[in-house]
């Protein structure tokens, strides 16, 4: 099963909630109205709990008695480790040391609650679990937009928050801003701070849960920060040569490939990069989203060629993967961040940066 969706069979529903757009692979719940806290839990199959329990395993032993040697078994406790047991089937989720503390999906909800005092304003789009539901994941649409130009080419605010309950990993809260004319993933790493908070499974993570202005203060933050950045961004004129070094050196795979493009040796550079650049400047240059007075020619429109080929044009196995790659810290994460140095380097040192890197 590719898209790796919970399938709870004493319901009969796949553990996913959409608003109003249709779930991945068409699975799950599609609601058309923005739910609470706790109707999003119900529509995403998220209402059950997860327990500790004892691990267990069996020793042997000779047992002499008048009826001559009997070797018998016994059961043995596993010191500080434990299965996190789901409790409403039984599902053994992972195993974990005695230090792990489980936060429960619904204390995962509350931190997003918590953002805005439970206000109206937090809007839960999506929500589901993954595999046997050891891991859960969260969109939350926050208020206001990051404006670029006019007012018409917008940004909706996003934080998106994953947790496991296997042990596998940390909390992860991520702000992710996404263009709404063509939902481009921008998710644009600042130098001067992570745009992801990580909150570990131990004794004082419900504490840090609860102090959820952090995420707050730091969507608000680059938020702003982001849209002064676009809207200079906005105003700086590239040709289209330009705009095709930078994919070029974005998309960059390795150093091998980086030496010959520096040398002008392109033609030696593999088919599949090539390929690669070809299409993302082809988004570039004839996508609806690139025709738009703010990206067409301009700094910020070679940002989102880039942003916008790993959203709209490159192919991923299945949506989780797509979903790694852009907001979890996989490939597309990486290699936005690359276009976003890249154009914050032309925008202070011009065309001549296209050259050194």
């Amino acid at each position: 099963m590719a898209h790796n969706i919970n399938y709870n069979s004493s319901t009969g529903k796949y553990s996913f909630f959409s608003v109003k757009q249709n779930a991945w692979h068409g699975l799950g719940q599609i609601v058309q109205q923005y739910p609470t806290s706790q109707e999003a839990i119900r529509h995403a199959g998220l209402d059950y709990d997860v327990a500790k329990s004892e691990l267990y395993t069996k020793g042997s032993g000779i047992i002499q008695s008048a009826d001559g040697i009997e070797v018998c078994s016994t059961e043995l406790i596993v010191p500080d480790y434990y299965a996190n047991i789901r409790t409403d089937n039984n599902a053994v989720l992972g195993v974990v040391g005695k230090d792990y503390q489980i936060v429960q999906n619904r204390e995962a909800f509350s931190f997003f609650d918590a953002i805005i005092g439970g206000s109206d304003g937090i809007l839960y789009e999506t929500a589901g679990a993954l595999g046997q539901g050891e891991r859960i994941f969260i969109t939350a649409k926050l208020p206001d937009y990051i404006r670029v130009g006019k007012g018409d080419d917008v940004t909706e605010k996003y934080i998106f928050l994953t947790t496991s309950h296997d042990g596998s990993g940390s909390i992860t809260a991520a702000f992710t801003p996404i263009r709404i004319v063509c939902q481009n993933t921008l998710n644009a790493s600042l130098r001067s701070m992570s745009n992801v908070v990580r909150i570990r499974h131990t004794s004082g993570a419900k504490q840090r849960l609860d102090d959820a202005h952090k995420v707050m203060g730091l969507a608000d933050k680059l938020s702003l920060q982001l849209e002064g950045i676009f809207n200079e961004w906005a105003k700086v004129k590239v040709t289209d040569q330009q705009v095709k070094k930078m994919i070029q050196l974005a998309l960059c795979p390795n150093a091998e490939t980086l030496a010959l493009i520096k040398k002008g040796a392109e033609e030696q550079v593999s088919t599949v990069f090539k390929n690669t650049v070809e299409d993302a400047f082809a988004y570039a240059m004839v996508s609806d989203t690139q025709q738009m007075e703010t990206t067409k020619g301009t700094l910020f429109g070679a940002y989102n060629a880039v942003t916008g080929y790993y959203q709209n044009v490159r192919k991923y196995k299945d949506q989780e993967a797509k979903l790694q790659s852009i907001v979890m810290g996989g490939t597309a994460q990486a290699k936005s961040q690359k276009a976003f140095e890249l154009c914050t380097a032309f925008q202070t040192q011009g065309a001549e940066i296209l050259k050194l890197n």
